[in-house]
């Protein structure tokens, strides 16, 4: 919860690696910046701290029940923030990413701005509400050129809003600075205040 602003609602999916230290400050940061900040924790506790590990955890999630976890969050955070039964925003990371764009497809809540970090999904956008803010690392074995353009596409033809940077010199996780392998401070930096003047700018 933050001490003072605008106390509008983020929803904040953490990538596969769970809801480790890094996605917990994250949601500090965030309180900082003004919002509410709620994170639900997709795999209950379990956390990765490799790859491999990651892997195995994404395996066992059932879309069902984690779409429905989503959902429940989302209203949530409606209630504890001054959204109210208006609309709230979403931020996703990879894993969380791909979960961000299905809940701004969604009916059931009402989603402002929706922010994906190093990830996608084919799919038909045009019953969204949502403007969209994307970050993609330059080099990224995840995430395919083409599943970037097919976003585009899909975005345009349904009229949404969207933004989409990609940052040199970067692989996927480039954000997250518990990734030694792939951290970049300065890239980090400039998508952290891209991405706060676009929520700011959206629930305004």
């Amino acid at each position: 919860m933050p001490k003072a602003g605008t106390r509008k609602g983020v929803l904040a999916l953490h990538a596969w690696w769970g809801l480790n230290p890094f996605f917990r400050r994250l949601s500090d940061r965030l309180a900082q910046e003004g919002f509410v900040a709620l994170a639900p924790d997709l795999y209950h506790g379990a956390t990765a701290a490799t790859i491999e590990e990651a892997k195995k955890l994404k395996s066992k999630l059932k879309h069902d029940t984690v779409s429905q976890e989503i959902i429940q969050a989302a209203e949530q955070l409606r209630t504890i923030s001054s959204a109210g039964g208006q609309a709230i925003v979403v931020i996703g990371f990879s894993l969380g990413g791909y979960y961000a764009l299905w809940l701004a497809e969604q009916m059931l809540v009402q989603i402002a701005a929706t922010v994906v970090f190093y990830g996608t999904r084919n799919s038909d956008y045009t019953g969204s509400r949502s403007a969209f803010q994307f970050h993609f690392a330059e080099s990224d074995v995840y995430v395919a050129a083409s599943g970037v353009k097919k976003l585009q596409k899909s975005l345009q033809a349904a009229g949404r809003e969207a933004e989409f940077y990609t940052y040199p010199g970067t692989t996927h996780w480039f954000f997250e600075d518990d990734r030694p392998d792939a951290y970049q401070a300065q890239a980090a930096d400039l998508v952290w205040s891209r991405t706060i003047e676009f929520l700011k700018k959206q629930i305004i």
